[in-house]
């Protein structure tokens, strides 16, 4: 069960930044998913560390203002392992959409780290890395 929780709450991440169809992206709720106290990590093509709050604020404004719209990321790969309370995923994913009224493709590696915690699993760290 612990692999279809985790993968659920990857689902739920990715699903978050979804605006397509006049969609409303829900970012909101990766306080729900990332631990409040959770690190986010870009290392390319700028290498930037993020609160959680840091990282939900601009995407928000990006997904809601109209300058990326029929916006959609998806896992493509992943390799995910589990021991005890505590689990990493590093996956493949690509992403989609309308920048500033151009087509916008790219996509990257993700790695994951996951813990157990009282309410369920919850992502802890995240980094990523976007290919050129």
């Amino acid at each position: 069960m612990s692999k279809t929780e985790i993968d659920q709450v990857t689902a739920e991440f990715y699903g978050a930044f979804d605006n397509r169809d006049g969609k409303t992206a829900d970012v909101d709720r990766i306080r729900r998913l990332v631990l409040p106290q959770g690190v986010i990590v870009c290392t390319a093509p700028t290498f930037t560390a993020y609160t959680v709050e840091e990282f939900i604020e601009p995407r928000e404004r990006l997904l809601s203002d109209g300058r990326l719209v029929e916006f959609s990321e998806w896992e493509t790969t992943e390799e995910t392992w589990i021991v005890g309370d505590i689990a990493s995923r590093i996956g493949g994913y690509r992403k989609s959409g309308v920048l500033e009224g151009e087509p916008y493709e790219g996509g990257g590696t993700k790695t994951m780290q996951f813990v157990r915690t009282p309410d369920g699993w919850r992502i802890a760290a995240l980094s990523w890395y976007d290919t050129p």
